[in-house]
């Protein structure tokens, strides 16, 4: 199994494009000139996730007020991100990765254990990324329920 190796802060954030839980496709150009939250999460409607997911919903204004939009993540499907998003209310893009190829790029697939188990999957990790694309901030042990506010004070540093 894999270990991670995930891009470092100061180094380019590697391009992505993916379809979204309403089919439109979105990459990275998408955000030159505004902050991008780009998190990575295990799976949809799972308690973490669903905890971390309706934290970004709640400060949502909040993080838009400070020019950061935000994108999730996994390598569920369009269909299951559309569940989710809509059971939630999630105002915000998630990413179907169903071929792996963003969670690769950023190195968040690797060994992961969980009650004894081992198994490939996603870490539940996190990318601050400027509006020149620059990696600005990297979450490894991310907490669902203060991550939002985690970010919007990164975010104020940067900008001061």
């Amino acid at each position: 199994m894999s270990e991670l190796k995930l891009p470092s802060v100061g180094e380019k954030a590697p391009d992505f494009s993916a379809l979204d839980q309403n089919g439109s496709v979105h990459t990275l150009a998408d955000f030159k000139g505004s902050f991008l939250l780009l998190y990575f999460y295990p799976k949809d409607d799972t308690p973490g996730c669903t905890k971390e997911a309706c934290n970004f919903r709640d400060a949502f204004a909040d993080l838009k007020k400070f020019g950061v939009a935000i994108i999730g993540v996994s390598v569920d499907s369009v269909k299951s991100h559309k569940k989710f998003a809509e059971k939630y209310h999630l105002t915000f893009p998630l990413l179907a990765d169903e071929d792996k190829s963003i969670v690769h790029a950023y190195g968040v697939w690797g060994k992961r254990t969980f009650a004894g188990i081992s198994y490939e999957g996603i870490a539940r990790t996190s990318f601050l990324i400027d509006g020149k694309g620059v990696i600005r901030k990297v979450y490894e042990k991310v907490k669902p329920n203060e991550h939002a506010g985690e970010i919007l004070k990164d975010v104020k540093e940067l900008q001061s």
